[in-house]
């Protein structure tokens, strides 16, 4: 166990410790990046919108052609267990599954009788302290160079890595991914703008993968009667946006207050995104945590 990574994890069907778990040097996942993997939040030991999660992760296994080594019943099972083992009360529960190890290194997929690797482990769930999301953060944008098919959640993320690393070099939270003049999503997070008081989400496509806490976002704007618009943004209106907003399971709804050096509105988190927040946080207290 580390502070990051709770025993047991699951590994092909056991559970151990995590200093004795171990795979072939010849998987695909290591050789290749040739996996899919998913993340599931927890709230007070209740794992959210479970199902969904797992819908998602066959829709990977599906795009990839690969076999899923468990039913969903069985993943479920595979999570319940973590999230019970795990010290703490909110959590991330991450999947992956690779296409395992063959008996050499071929491009072309393994024959069918080599079995995928699955691997599953619990991390504590950590928020944005108050004090930053209080002043917001900074954010860069860089140009997309990740292939065609980023609505897979796959776990080849070398150009989301590489591109969130420019932005931490240069001080900042996030990088923003600019596409043919289109913003499509963050390296780790979707990104919504307000404008006029219209909330705008970037539409779900091939090239961005769809959150779960980005529907949540669209089921609260919804709810509450907050004027929304869920279709491409510019990067010209990226950047004239009275507001940003970077949104995942642990960022939640963070502003982004500064982009490539230069303020977002009046360059402080603004009202849409604080009443945001507040709704986030209610149903996260009457939902999320309720099971």
């Amino acid at each position: 166990m580390t502070a990051y990574v709770a025993d047991p994890v699951y590994l092909n069907g056991r559970f151990l410790p995590l200093a004795e778990a171990g795979i072939s040097p010849l998987d695909r996942g290591f050789l290749y990046g040739d996996g899919v993997y998913e993340v599931i939040p927890v709230y007070s030991r209740r794992a959210f919108r479970i199902d969904e999660h797992l819908q998602r992760l066959q829709a990977t296994l599906d795009g990839i052609q690969m076999a899923n080594p468990l039913s969903a019943e069985a993943w479920q099972a595979v999570v319940l267990k973590l999230i019970e083992t795990a010290p703490w009360d909110d959590q991330s529960i991450y999947l992956q599954v690779t296409r395992g190890a063959d008996d050499k290194r071929d491009h072309a997929f393994p024959p069918a009788s080599v079995p995928p690797t699955a691997f599953a482990f619990s991390s504590p769930l950590v928020t944005t302290p108050a004090a930053v999301r209080a002043k917001g953060v900074a954010a860069i944008t860089v140009p997309d160079l990740r292939w065609s098919r980023c609505d897979l959640k796959v776990v080849s993320l070398l150009a989301n890595v590489l591109a969130r690393q420019q932005a931490v070099a240069q001080g900042c939270a996030e990088a923003l991914l600019i596409r043919d003049g289109l913003m499509k999503e963050g390296a780790a997070s979707n990104i919504f703008i307000v404008k006029d008081g219209v909330l705008i989400a970037p539409p779900k496509t091939h090239l961005m993968l769809p959150g779960i806490t980005y529907d949540v976002i669209l089921e609260l704007a919804t709810a509450h009667q907050q004027p929304l618009a869920v279709r491409e943004i510019t990067e010209t209106e990226l950047r004239a946006a009275d507001e940003v907003w970077m949104t995942s399971s642990t960022k939640e709804i963070l502003a982004i207050t500064t982009l490539d050096g230069n303020p977002i509105g009046n360059g402080r988190p603004g009202p849409y995104g604080e009443q945001m927040w507040q709704w986030y946080q209610d149903f996260k207290n009457t939902v999320m945590r309720k099971g």
